[in-house]
């Protein structure tokens, strides 16, 4: 079945200007390939390099073109001139009549072409046939397969690019890369017309080019839900890390109506992990993708919606009803709410780091990029977890691996068996008391000041990629005037808003804040956006459960 549909797309195109004689080409071709190919008529070289630019989009095969030699504006040469740079893989005849041979023959150089068939063709069981059939043949022992996912054309050192290249990847949305220097990638953008001025160019399954997209048309054109199905649900879930996921897979299962709105990618920090090793039930590991992967599924079976690229703005509070606003202005209402935003990773400072972000500089980003530093050095700053485990991962293709640590040591913030792992690792060394003190390049990084923080003493090394793991920030900012936070921005909830003994100012009830309950009754939190969160992924999968928990006590008390 695979095969069959694969060749139900694979197309023949033919072009003459000839009404007639096109559609006697046309007729010819589906008596003997129609059940097998799609047969694609033209009456102009335009037209037929208009409709293989659409069949190049959408990622269709071509395996023989047939041109005519005399049609007006472009003849058959010029036009299989110009289909080579499109399809290069699809075989070449041209139709042709007695008169014009020298020029056919002439065409075998210019347009490397395969064959010339003289007009009439007929019968042409023995003068068309047999040549489509062996042209075919050798259409099909080449590798011209096409790529059954959403392509993306950039350039190696664009921050955009990179960006929509993660946003894909931890999506679990296919996605084949394509560098604007390339063959290839100059075909596609040429398909699209496009310039390569603005990059990327995301190519949709269905053909569909989006220049330089933004997330919530990306989401939407790549099949992820992005709109919700109803105007109020029982809960709202903020943030689709961990805490989110475990919220919505038991809110759901526990037939609350739920839904999980995610800003950028489910999984969090978590979901950019490569391997996660103590969390319970995985004795040989797992990597965030695949644990984000799990979950997701789960809470999408048991009925929750998910909606991926949308930007919470507001939280307000209108009688029982607690409204979520998006960026965009519209709003969706519950009954409660479970916040779970976790937290991002904390910008570098030193001069030169802002503009080279995503041009070699990258912040969690270490599964997207490792393909493109194979063989390189590689820094990575930071001392947690996040640092370890992209240090290890990135060690199996690397050169080498150098980790900046402010600390004296790795014992204050990384776990053990991070730690002996990455002692054992051959191409892996840490440097103590060591910052970065200035990023330097053009285009994309290039090299890196290092200062030992003890003597001062700075360093210019060599570099093209560091990754940055320097702890996490609060993504709050937008619960400022509604929900109480502490002064580094973490949600403060339950005994932690009753230090004194006494209710929140604004507390109307008579009973305390739950445990995971904020100042705002109904509106809870969980994960590590809550002040004094234990900040691993098994506190916060329990905490989204605890949390559901808690509002079904809040509902059946409302």
């Amino acid at each position: 079945m695979a095969q069959a549909a694969e060749a139900a797309r694979t197309v023949i195109l033919t072009v003459d200007d000839d009404p007639g004689v096109s559609r006697a080409v046309a007729r010819d071709l589906r008596r003997r390939y129609g059940e097998s190919y799609r047969i694609v008529r033209a009456e102009s070289g335009e037209s037929a390099l208009e409709a293989l630019r659409e069949l190049k989009l959408r990622g269709d095969l071509v395996a023989v073109i047939l041109a005519d030699y005399r049609m007006p504006q472009m003849n058959g040469i010029e036009f299989l001139e110009q289909a080579l740079d499109v399809y290069p893989g699809a075989r070449r005849v041209l139709l042709t009549a007695y008169a014009d041979t020298s020029a056919a023959i002439d065409a075998i150089n210019v347009v490397d072409l395969d064959h010339y068939l003289l007009k009439p063709w007929d019968p042409p069981e023995e003068k068309l046939y047999p040549v489509l059939d062996d042209l075919l043949e050798a259409w099909k022992c080449s590798d011209y397969r096409p790529v059954p996912a959403t392509k993306v054309v950039g350039h190696r050192w664009s921050a955009r690019s990179s960006d929509v290249r993660e946003f894909l990847a931890r999506n679990q949305v296919p996605y084949r890369w394509y560098s604007a220097d390339e063959p290839e990638g100059q075909r596609l953008l040429a398909a699209a017309g496009q310039d390569g001025q603005q990059l990327p160019l995301v190519i949709t399954p269905d053909g569909t080019p989006l220049v330089a997209p933004e997330a919530p048309e990306l989401a939407a054109q790549v099949g992820l839900a992005t709109t919700p199905t109803a105007e109020f649900y029982d809960l709202v879930v903020i943030g689709g890390g961990p805490a989110g996921l475990g919220s919505a897979v038991y809110g759901a299962s526990e037939g609350l109506r739920t839904v999980l709105v995610e800003r950028s990618a489910t999984g969090g920090q978590a979901g950019q992990s490569s391997r996660i090793e103590n969390y319970l039930g995985f004795p040989d590991g797992v990597s965030g993708a695949q644990l984000t992967d799990r979950a997701r599924r789960q809470a999408a079976k048991f009925g929750a919606e998910i909606l991926t690229a949308r930007d919470v703005t507001a939280l307000e509070i209108n009688g029982a009803a607690r409204v979520v606003r998006f960026s965009d202005g519209s709003a969706i209402a519950a009954h409660s709410v479970i916040l779970a935003t976790g937290v991002s990773y904390r910008q570098l400072q030193a001069p030169g780091c802002t503009d080279l972000t995503g041009c070699g500089v990258y912040y969690g980003s270490a599964l997207t990029e490792a393909a493109s530093c194979q063989g390189q050095d590689i820094y990575i700053v930071g001392g947690a977890n996040s640092a370890g485990q992209a240090a290890m991962y990135l060690s199996k293709g690397a050169k080498s691996v150098t980790l900046l640590v402010r600390g004296p040591d790795l014992a204050a913030s990384m776990s053990h068996y991070l730690i002996q792992q990455i002692n054992e690792a051959p191409n892996i060394s840490v440097r103590a008391r060591t910052v970065v003190e200035a990023a330097h390049g053009s285009d994309h990084l290039e090299q890196l000041t290092l200062r030992d923080v003890d003597t001062g003493q700075t360093e210019l090394v060599d570099a093209q990629w560091m990754f940055v793991f320097i702890g996490a920030a609060p993504l709050t900012d937008w619960l400022d005037g509604t929900v109480l936070r502490d002064d580094h921005g973490f949600i403060l909830a339950g005994p932690d808003l009753t230090a004194d003994g006494r209710p929140p100012a604004g507390w109307e009830l008579d009973r305390p804040p739950y445990h995971l309950e904020t100042n705002i009754p109904g509106v809870f939190v969980a994960g590590d956006a809550r002040a004094e969160s234990a900040k691993r992924v098994a506190s916060a999968v329990g905490e989204g459960a605890m949390a559901v928990m808690l509002v079904h006590r809040y509902l059946e008390q409302s």
